[in-house]
């Protein structure tokens, strides 16, 4: 009686309303726990107060980028604390030079009697033998290198390299660049790899006797001596084998050449300078031929190259291999890889060129933007006008050169500068 008594209680409970239910005995329950807000974040203030609102601006502005690539606030703290832009580096990235200096003379200044004979004097260092081994680049291109970014080591520069980037990353024009390169030193300095006492270079943060920018010091450089540090300002052999890594990350061909000096036939095809790139044998077919009269290696014939004349058809001629290319993966410049490979024939024992560079006539800034706006008005586009006589201008040149008759050979002279400003001046009165 008294269980059927119990169920009726239990039935009655099921059907209760939720009034009733409320009235019902409930399982205690523990309240979860009061969970106090998240602190508001606090603002970031970079440690510059150099007194100049655009630089100060775009500190308080980067603190925050560089703290989310993973630098710590105390390196921001005692790195960035009294940093000022630097003036000299304002100025010297701003300069364009009034007058280009010839490619000529430019090489003559690269390809001396001083450097080669010190080349000469240091390709006898012991740590060669392994580099070359290990990287396959020969010593002499590495002493053109070493020769053109630092005097055989002995011009480092001596700007503080985090006050450079900053002051470049400031001025706007290569901000990207050189926020990326700054982050880069701060996060040497903050792997104690090296004090930034230590990391001096040119007004461009170029480092150490090979010249490297930060990313590429990060990335690239070695220790060869083994002391347990990358010691590109004070070790020749790191530096030299940083360099080598360099050229072989490049793409650097074991046993192949950089460059030949050729001669070509008259009445050639100067437009296919900077053209095509074919195998030996395929110029030899267009009369192309070494100038020294030797015979092509099997290890060049095996290779494509490009054919350039730097000074135009009345200077000497080149066909590059591929590992020129390599070489402009250091600085992307024909006149720099060209300083950097015939320094290196000249320390190695091979005599000067066959035909000697002409005499050249320096152009004013005014001739080339002249010429540049000239060739873009008779619809043989140059790119922007700005001076700088680079592949596409060049490559315009070319075009205009044979489209009337002339040696397409896309070397600017003063006399291409004034045929173009005067067919422009004719064109433009005439409509």
């Amino acid at each position: 009686m008294r269980r059927r008594y119990l169920l009726a209680l239990y039935v009655l409970a099921g059907c209760a309303s939720p009034a009733n239910k409320a009235l019902l005995p409930t399982p205690s329950v523990t309240p979860p726990p009061v969970v106090a807000p998240a602190p508001a974040p606090q603002p970031v203030t970079p440690p510059v107060v150099s007194g100049d609102q655009v630089f100060d601006a775009w500190a308080a502005e980067f603190y925050g980028r560089a703290a989310k690539a993973g630098v710590s606030r105390a390196v921001l703290d005692r790195e960035l604390k009294g940093l000022t832009p630097d003036p000299r580096v304002g100025n010297l990235d701003s300069r364009q030079p009034e007058f280009s200096k010839p490619i000529s003379e430019y090489l003559k200044g690269v390809v001396t009697g001083g450097r080669v004979s010190m080349g000469q004097q240091r390709r006898s260092e012991a740590y060669f033998d392994r580099i070359e081994q290990r990287y396959g680049v020969p010593r002499e291109i590495l002493m053109g290198v070493w020769a053109l970014e630092s005097g055989y080591g002995a011009i480092q520069g001596d700007y503080d390299v985090i006050r450079s980037l900053a002051t470049l990353a400031a001025q706007g024009r290569r901000r990207s660049w050189a926020e990326g390169e700054l982050i880069a030193v701060l996060k040497i300095i903050e792997s104690g790899e090296h004090a930034r006492s230590r990391l001096r270079g040119s007004w461009a943060g170029a480092m150490g006797q090979t010249q490297f920018i930060p990313t590429t010091f990060a990335s690239t450089a070695v220790d060869h001596d083994g002391d347990g540090k990358r010691d590109i300002w004070a070790s020749p052999a790191d530096a030299l084998a940083s360099a080598a890594n360099l050229l072989s990350k490049a793409g650097w061909v074991r046993g192949q050449s950089w460059a030949r000096e050729v001669t070509v036939p008259d009445g050639f095809d100067w437009s296919l300078t900077e053209g095509p790139r074919e195998t030996p044998a395929w110029w030899v077919e267009r009369g192309v031929r070494r100038a020294d009269g030797l015979p092509w290696t099997d290890a060049d014939l095996s290779a494509k190259a490009q054919l350039v004349a730097p000074t135009g058809a009345q200077g000497p001629v080149f066909l590059l291999f591929p590992n020129h290319f390599a070489i402009r993966k250091y600085n992307n410049s024909i006149a720099y890889a060209l300083g950097v490979g015939l320094l290196a024939d000249r320390i190695g024992g091979q005599s000067d060129l066959v035909k000697p560079w002409p005499a050249e006539t320096p152009l004013s800034l005014a001739d080339r933007m002249t010429a540049q706006r000239a060739l873009a008005a008779l619809g043989f586009d140059p790119g922007q006008p700005d001076g700088v006589v680079g592949m596409g201008t060049r490559t315009a040149l070319r075009n205009w050169q044979k489209a009337r008759g002339l040696v397409a050979d896309g070397y600017l002279s003063p006399e291409m500068v004034q045929r173009l400003k005067s067919e422009a001046q004719a064109a433009s009165a005439a409509s």
